[in-house]
């Protein structure tokens, strides 16, 4: 396996990701002390630069790499709360104190880093897998599939859009994304959750940059009323409610193994990489040394623990 390398430019990257901190934040640069929770999000708990979740696994993830990093000013007060957000304990979502911490925490310079870091690892590097699995080569394209793989449920309505009106190859990229943003638009407006619905504003966002032909994110142009220039993105509230109905859980070694078709999925995609696996579906301690050598030959986080970007790594949900 190759490892793979992004198509779009520092500026362009700066761009994309400029528009889905403005859906998350309401600023450009995204806002890392960000603590949200709202009422009815799947998501529950979110946090930081591009609001991550505590009911994803995700939130854990990101306050494990920080209170491991030397410096991290904050790490004896979070390290405390990592078996909770381990167990995903829903109870965190009014624990007041926590907050507080996550919040004075991301004035840390180190947190801004780590999130930069964990961001790109888990969302920039899968979208820009996806974006080349179904051949996506714009940047405003991209930004529609960044867009959703953080905001959630890419998978299923991409796949939804292929069946019904073909693959991007066969439309052009243009036509295929116009299809893709309107498809999901519809959805988010239709949605049970109410909250979604009151997300629809991203997809419209997205029609104006169509109907401007920004699909080379040339700057400056303008989202949510907030103009994304260079100015911006070198110098260094909007509703937030996660849409992935069905978040792939995170497949590590516990006691009591985790067993399923996700594990089994894993198993055979590394048995490609390591005879030795075998695709039983019971995540034990051979599958997690084939985790942790797969994670440190393709410079991931090697932590036995399958998340995101090992996930995307594999090419297992492209």
């Amino acid at each position: 396996m190759q490892k793979e390398t992004s198509m779009f430019t520092d500026l362009q990257k700066g761009a994309v990701q400029a528009i889905v901190n403005v859906f998350e934040t309401g600023a450009p640069l995204g806002d890392y002390a960000s603590v949200t929770l709202l009422k009815g999000d799947t998501g529950h708990l979110t946090y930081g630069r591009s609001q991550t979740t505590l009911a994803s696994g995700n939130l854990y993830l990101l306050i494990k790499d920080y209170v491991d990093t030397d410096d991290a000013a904050f790490a004896t007060a979070l390290r405390s709360y990592l078996s909770r957000l381990d167990a995903i304990d829903l109870s965190l979502d009014e624990d007041s104190d926590f907050h507080a911490k996550l919040r004075s925490a991301g004035d840390d310079p180190v947190m801004q880093r780590a999130q930069d870091a964990f961001f790109d690892r888990v969302f920039w590097a899968p979208a820009v897998r996806s974006a080349a699995y179904i051949d996506s080569a714009m940047p405003l394209g991209m930004a529609v599939i960044y867009d959703s793989r953080i905001h959630g449920s890419w998978h299923a309505i991409r796949d939804r859009v292929i069946t019904e009106y073909g693959s991007l190859s066969k439309l052009g990229e243009k036509t295929w994304m116009w299809r893709y943003v309107a498809y999901r638009k519809d959805w988010l407006a239709t949605h049970s959750n109410t909250l979604l619905r009151k997300t629809v504003y991203r997809m419209d966002s997205m029609q104006t940059l169509m109907g401007s032909e920004k699909w080379d994110l040339s700057l400056p142009f303008s989202v949510r009323g907030i103009t994304i220039d260079r100015s911006v993105l070198t110098g260094g509230p909007a509703v937030r409610v996660s849409a992935d109905e069905t978040p792939p859980r995170l497949l590590r070694l516990r006691k009591s193994p985790m067993r399923g078709d996700d594990v089994r999925a894993v198993q055979e995609a590394l048995s490609t990489f390591d005879k030795a696996i075998r695709a039983d579906g019971v995540f034990g301690r051979k599958t997690e040394d084939a985790v942790t050598r797969f994670q440190k030959k393709y410079g991931l986080a090697a932590d036995g623990i399958v998340g995101p970007a090992t996930l995307a790594a594999l090419k297992i949900g492209l």
